[in-house]
């Protein structure tokens, strides 16, 4: 993304809060936060970007203020409210509610035009909405390569996923350090002494304080992780000390399986992490398994109020997706 871009936006974002810090929700989203779907690469005057999207809800339907979608299927929600307000946690559940309606809607954004909370379906944990980053626009400012998680061209490459699990084994890495201090400070102490010897300083104190400062380090990392690790350091499976069957939890995903003992995928194959990955394949198999050519007039056309066609006659939109 172009720098000098991203630093007028910002500027003129400050000079607006600054002018107007009481900004009603409607100027908020005009002046503020439609500019910053616009830098993100989405078009407002196209059919990418619907305002007041309905969502179906248990109770009836409801309304997010934005949805960007990639051809019919909403990707991103993005719930505004006033630069007055504070985001609070109410405000995020029910952005995830929104979310969790909507098979295609992996992100959700929720802004006031000068914080932003992004949220993500984490694929590790069966599809929960999940708080992925949070940044204003001071850190925008400071570090602008937070915005490639939300680009139109990110989502649409599936790069943003990839974002999105390095700041996920980010937190998982957090975590387990927090949880395993003692173990690993011992781990670290061990490695040391049988390289080295003993030493006159107290290894254990400074070894403990090794691995606090990396829990801090990852977390500022956390916060702004861009950049996809070097292609030389993977990993191929004989170098690997891990077990597969105790890393099962890592490679999770969604399979679909039928009463007749049909999976998708097939067993021994790759395991999707996004679940319209499968329900195409899924879809197909019933087709063809219960003669679905023969029993509906394709294409089909779903009732009356319904937005998307169920069956087309092709396997791919007209526009090309």
């Amino acid at each position: 993304m172009d720098r000098d871009e991203i630093d007028e936006y910002v500027r003129r974002c400050q000079q607006l809060i600054e002018a107007s810090p009481q900004m009603d929700e409607e100027n908020t989203k005009v002046k503020l936060i439609q500019p910053f779907l616009e830098l993100l690469g989405w078009d407002l005057y196209s059919t990418e970007v619907a305002l007041e999207y309905t969502i179906p809800m248990a109770s009836g339907s409801t309304h997010v203020d934005y949805a960007l979608l990639i051809g019919d299927s909403p990707v991103v929600f993005v719930e505004a409210k006033p630069v007055r307000s504070t985001l609070t946690d109410s405000e995020v559940r029910q952005l995830r509610s929104y979310m969790r309606q909507e098979l295609d809607t992996d992100w959700g954004i929720l802004t006031n035009g000068k914080s932003f909370e992004v949220l993500t379906k984490n694929q590790q944990n069966g599809g929960e909405e999940v708080s992925v980053v949070q940044f204003d626009l001071d850190d925008l400012a400071e570090n602008p390569s937070v915005l490639e998680l939300l680009t139109k061209e990110s989502i649409r490459s599936g790069k943003s996923d990839e974002i999105a699990e390095q700041v996920a084994q980010t937190n998982r890495t957090i975590r387990h350090l927090q949880e395993n201090e003692d173990s690993v400070t011992e781990a670290v102490t061990d490695a040391v002494e049988s390289e080295v010897g003993e030493l006159t300083i107290d290894l254990d104190e400074q070894a403990r304080e090794f691995v606090q400062n990396l829990v801090s380090v990852l977390r500022e990392q956390r916060q702004f992780v861009s950049e996809e690790p070097p292609a030389d350091h993977e990993t191929s499976p004989e170098d690997s000390d891990i077990d597969p069957q105790e890393n099962d939890t890592e490679t999770q995903g969604y399979v679909i399986e039928f009463s007749d003992g049909k999976q998708i995928p097939e067993r021994g194959a790759e395991i999707h992490t996004k679940q319209n990955q499968n329900m195409g394949a899924a879809v197909d198999y019933l087709i063809a398994e219960h003669g679905l050519i023969e029993a509906i007039e394709i294409p089909h056309f779903p009732p009356r109020g319904k937005k998307n066609c169920s069956i087309n006659t092709e396997p791919k939109h007209p526009n090309g997706d």
